[in-house]
């Protein structure tokens, strides 16, 4: 991904229309993102994991391949100096200086909203509804199936139920 310039990863993202979640994730599309660095990614570049590629712009292309290069090149650093010049020892998707992945239920680093995830398929995604998603929860996939009309649809109301449960169980 890091020797991908930005006309090559413009006709890479837009060949095919997917989910951008889904698009970084694609081994045939870019090499080297994954599941947790993805979601690093969108986080900074404040999009929604579920925007389809076909709907961005040039600016959000231009934006999100300058973070894919910045996030893969910061964790690429901060993993070398981690290791020095043994082997990994704890090889983790899971680091807690990530913003969002694997960070469900604790505050986002930036806003203080509490980071949410979806399941999709085989793959898990965390996200911020406030810096992410412009304030909204997004379905997952089978969770939301099964609640339907309660499951929360933004952060308002996801608040107030856990507010309530609270209340109720005291």
């Amino acid at each position: 991904m890091l020797e991908c310039d930005l006309q090559t990863f413009k006709e890479r993202l837009l060949s095919e229309n997917h989910t951008l979640k889904r698009a970084l994730t694609d081994p045939t599309l870019f090499s080297g993102i994954g599941n947790a660095f993805s979601d690093e990614i969108l986080f900074e570049a404040g999009l929604s994991p579920i925007t389809w590629t076909s709907r961005l712009n040039d600016d959000e292309i231009e934006c999100l391949h300058g973070y894919a290069c910045s996030v893969l090149s910061d964790w690429i650093e901060r993993l070398r100096e981690e290791a020095g010049d043994n082997f990994p020892e704890k090889v983790t998707a899971f680091r807690k200086q990530m913003y969002v992945h694997g960070r469900f239920g604790k505050p986002c680093k930036s806003c203080k909203t509490a980071i949410q995830r979806g399941v999709y398929s085989s793959n898990e995604t965390n996200y911020c509804p406030r810096c992410q998603t412009g304030g909204n929860v997004l379905a997952d996939r089978s969770l939301s199936r099964l609640l339907k009309k309660d499951w929360p649809r933004s952060i308002e109301e996801l608040e107030l139920r856990k507010g309530f449960g609270a209340q109720k169980t005291s």
